[in-house]
């Protein structure tokens, strides 16, 4: 692979010029008031009165190592709800939406190795004048020659202005953040329109059995702490349905918990889940899961995942095991990165209807999933 020269990423002094390009854009009340939570009423997760935006919960084995090196300031203010970081990175571009003061961007440094590249991108500059003040430090803790990171200052509802060209990134991870922001399907655009082709979305969020009144998404308290912007599940299949995105998968999910009495009184029965998703931007996928006889053998080798890999909750691939998948499954691990660890047995030239499992009448059961298989 050649060697690749990565601009120099932002230095603290230059983080209020771009902030003025920023708020040149039409400002967003739901912008400021995140803005505020994050960068002034949290001081540390601590602060926090939920636990959608604070789980330790399926962190890798193979990242706490990398764990261990990170500064001590940027794992205080990390405010996730998952470890939405997948595995074959190396040499990869990725792009971490809201990043806050860096955790990610930090561990996906450790793994894309020097020659791959990491971008960060928030719009509050607190956050991120933690994220840049160690970049130098932990690319010499990494034994890199200079930092493979480079933090943005903006929002996540326009890529452009902060200079992430189309197609240019092979995988986007996200944090906990989507929810915040007041226009997702703008968000999820962005991210397809940035993608590669088989590119790869990988992202934890707050989802919600029903859609939110009003009076709970407006609420400051309930949107900075995740749940008043919690993207409703049918709603998500839909809006990714409509960008052109007809299947994702859910890798993991957890019910989350309102410990507070206030906010507990104000969010009813609504339940709300921290789910891990992945998607692709792939042009050979189909809003139902169609069979086709193919069998999947998975080679091995993805750290971390040495004898079995999850492509999701419900397709779990046991090293050398054939498994029987449908045409998007076969996709998802033949057309994109991880094709070199799989071997698909068929095409498409034979068709047997629907995957087996899959009814006319399966909707609502393919909306917890994102796939009907």
């Amino acid at each position: 692979m050649p060697k690749v020269h990565y601009a120099r990423s932002i230095v603290i002094h230059t983080i209020p010029i771009l902030l003025m390009n920023v708020l040149t854009a039409p400002e967003s009340a739901t912008h400021e008031q995140v803005r505020d939570y994050y960068g002034r009423k949290l001081t540390s997760s601590a602060d926090l009165k939920t636990s959608a935006c604070c789980t330790e919960e399926a962190i890798p084995q193979h990242h706490k190592p990398i764990l261990a090196l990170i500064a001590d300031e940027v794992l205080a203010r990390f405010y996730g709800c998952g470890s939405p970081i997948p595995p074959a990175l190396e040499g990869c571009t990725v792009l971490d939406l809201g990043c806050g003061t860096g955790r990610d961007v930090y561990v996906a440094a450790a793994l894309v190795g020097e020659q791959g590249r990491v971008i960060g991108v928030d719009m509050t500059e607190e956050q991120l004048a933690v994220a840049v003040r160690y970049e130098a430090e932990h690319a010499e803790k990494f034994g890199y020659a200079e930092p493979n990171t480079s933090f943005r200052l903006g929002t996540i509802e326009d890529l452009g202005t902060v200079d992430i060209e189309d197609e240019s990134v092979d995988v986007v991870i996200s944090n906990c953040v989507i929810n915040l922001s007041p226009d997702k399907e703008a968000v999820f655009r962005e991210i397809f329109r940035v993608l590669k082709p088989g590119g790869e979305l990988y992202f934890s969020d707050v989802f919600c059995d029903r859609r939110l009144s009003e009076e709970v998404k407006s609420d400051s308290v309930l949107r900075g702490e995740c749940l008043g912007g919690a993207m409703y599940d049918e709603d998500f299949r839909r809006l990714l349905l409509n960008i052109g995105c007809p299947d994702y998968r859910v890798v993991m999910q957890h019910e989350i918990v309102a410990e507070d009495p206030s906010l507990k009184a104000k969010l009813g029965n609504a339940r709300f889940t921290s789910k891990t998703i992945r998607a692709f931007k792939l042009d050979s996928l189909e809003d139902r899961c169609e069979d086709f006889g193919q069998v999947a053998y998975y080679l091995g080798g993805l750290e971390g995942a040495e004898d079995a890999f999850a492509l999701d909750d419900h397709h779990l691939f046991e090293k050398d095991r054939p498994l029987l998948v449908c045409g998007n499954s076969a996709a998802m691990i033949e057309e994109t990165r991880y094709g070199a660890y799989f071997n698909v047995i068929g095409g498409r030239s034979t068709h047997y209807g629907l995957f087996d499992g899959c009814v006319e009448d399966s909707a609502s059961e393919s909306a917890g999933t994102g796939s009907c298989c």
